[in-house]
């Protein structure tokens, strides 16, 4: 990309970078969408030129939104998909049927919103700025859909000047609480932010405490998972699991999925109800057995060597821990661990270890994910003492390529890696390794 343009975009505010300021709750200050209202409204309205699909979720809204785009492109649609964040490259956050949009094509972007930002009362933060890029990028392609990711939230998410069709809800945990509120009914209330009255919510979320937040919203038909739609079988299989999965109208059964981890069944469920959802129909099952054989998610229980075996997670919360821990257990050999892990600092590095069983490992290598709101290595390193692991099986290396290669050239060959605490993290490390596979966030 070209470097002033890059310089332009890294000059504004950046929360995923730099978080909120110490001592200041996100939730106490005035949420606004004024600034990327403004911003829309300038570069035409781009959002009122398509339908949308629209997902949050506190895990897993990722895969889904993935999952949703493959199958509605094999279905015939130009699909616009927009997610966050990156692993690499920013162009993967925007792309086109499955392409990331070109460095010449988000160039251009942002030198229309950089002509009309002095309009604005204040300067478009960055992750308002992608939005705006993606939104304009879809209209000027005039896809059939956009399948868009909630950035954080979305009730007051740059994303929520949508009005979406369908509204998609992955599942409500504790995550992001200085920006959400310390409880599930808080977090399920920001997230419920999303849902239009009229329109149709595939609810992935099973609490029934929480689903009169949801009700609340008013929409049009709610489906709800393990009731209308869900996963009847979901086994373990080699490089991936097997599934039996039914929505309102039809059995997708005995269906292999090339993605590791239960909890893809689950994302899988979701993402065939929100497409049925959209196109008013059931799936041609010979689509659906495609799409799910090849699919992918980078980052994600990711395998990306053998002998030793290395996966790549970007587990950044206490249950997306559980999951990855649960996952391994589950469909890899036992086999002695090299954990490296970095941290974002809002995260609670005892709770994420215990989540993790770090306890048990051969050995835990602590680093620093390349973002300035890393956690400290060293308090990593001080949290695994409390939790009982010796000194002598722990390794603290602040550069996250350096801790892989570490781990790499201390493991042997029975042993596993596993690699995870943050997605800037597996971001970092993915590039250790020759990759053939697509990234899209």
């Amino acid at each position: 990309m070209d470097s002033k343009l890059s310089s332009w975009l890294e000059d504004h505010v950046n929360l995923e970078s730099l978080g909120i300021p110490a001592g200041v709750a996100r939730r106490s200050a005035t949420p606004t969408r004024e600034r990327i209202e403004g911003l829309l409204t300038l570069l035409g309205s781009p959002q009122i030129e398509f339908p949308a699909i629209h997902i949050t979720g506190t895990n897993g809204k990722t895969s889904t939104a993935r999952l949703i785009s493959d199958l509605l492109v094999a279905d015939g649609l130009s699909v616009g998909t927009y997610t966050s964040p990156h692993l690499e490259r920013l162009n993967e956050r925007i792309d086109w049927n499955g392409i990331p949009i070109s460095d010449s094509a988000l160039e251009d972007l942002f030198r229309r919103i950089a002509t009309v930002e002095e309009f604005l009362i204040s300067p478009p933060s960055y992750f308002e700025i992608l939005t705006a890029a993606a939104f304009t990028f879809f209209a000027d392609v005039a896809v059939d859909v956009a399948v868009v990711e909630v950035g954080l939230g979305g009730r007051w998410d740059a994303t929520n000047v949508l009005r979406s069709d369908v509204a998609v809800i992955t599942n409500i945990e504790l995550d992001h609480i200085e920006y959400l509120g310390p409880t599930r009914e808080s977090i399920a209330t920001e997230k419920a932010g999303i849902i239009e009255a009229g329109s149709l919510l595939v609810l992935g979320e099973t609490d029934p405490d929480l689903r009169s937040i949801f009700y609340d919203r008013k929409p049009d038909k709610i489906l709800l998972r393990d009731s209308d739609f869900g996963v009847s079988a979901n086994l373990p299989a080699l490089g991936g699991r097997l599934l039996s999965v039914f929505t309102p109208t039809t059995i997708y059964d005995e269906v292999f999925l090339s993605i590791h981890g239960a909890h893809q069944g689950d994302n899988t469920s979701v993402a065939l109800a929100a497409v049925e959802s959209f196109i008013g129909r059931p799936l041609n099952d010979d689509i659906v057995r495609s799409v799910l054989a090849n699919a992918q998610s980078p980052g994600r229980l990711e395998v990306v060597h053998h002998q030793p075996l290395i996966i790549l997670d970007g587990a950044h919360n206490a249950s997306g821990a559980r999951a990855l821990r649960s996952s391994l257990v589950e469909e890899f050999a036992l086999a002695p661990t090299f954990i490296v892990i970095g941290l974002l600092r809002e995260k609670d590095p005892v709770e994420m270890l215990q989540a993790l069983d770090a306890h048990e490992v051969k050995q835990l290598v602590c680093c620093r994910p390349p973002s300035p709101r890393a956690l400290s290595p060293e308090a990593i390193a001080t949290a695994a003492r409390t939790l009982g692991l010796a000194d002598n099986r722990i390794t603290v290396i602040d550069d996250v390529v350096e801790a892989v290669r570490f781990a790499r050239e201390q493991a042997e060959t029975a042993d596993q890696i596993v690699i995870t605490g943050s997605l800037y993290v597996v971001g970092a490390a993915r590039g250790e390794f020759d990759l053939d596979s697509r990234i899209r966030g």
